[in-house]
């Protein structure tokens, strides 16, 4: 008595394939954006980032993904480890890839 009947609506044949791209073009939309806000400029920065460190010299300052700051000491062309002094006559070796950051580059004369 107080319902009616729902009745689906179909559409013709030619306009299903654009309904179904218009019903998918926000996910598209929010692709592109993600790809152009958040994948691009992190791209960018890893490549910026790995060029740095394969440029590592003795004085440069880094940090390390363990938040240790210190002093490149020693680094060998094509070695994944360098040595850093943390503290006076306190030196370290580490992975050349959990330095997260190079703080200053040393002088380049």
């Amino acid at each position: 008595m107080f319902m009616s009947p729902a009745f689906a609506q179909t559409v013709s044949g030619g306009g299903s394939t654009i309904a179904s791209l218009i019903q998918f073009a926000p996910l598209v939309l929010i692709f592109v954006v993600f790809y152009f806000l958040l994948i691009m400029p992190q791209q960018k920065q890893q490549k910026l980032l790995k060029a740095k460190l394969s440029t590592l010299k003795r004085g440069d300052k880094v940090v390390t993904a363990g938040g240790i700051v210190g002093i490149v000491k020693k680094t060998t062309e094509g070695s994944s480890e360098i040595d850093l002094e943390i503290a006076p006559n306190v030196t370290v070796n580490v992975v050349r890839s959990t330095i997260t950051s190079v703080l200053t580059q040393a002088d380049k004369v």
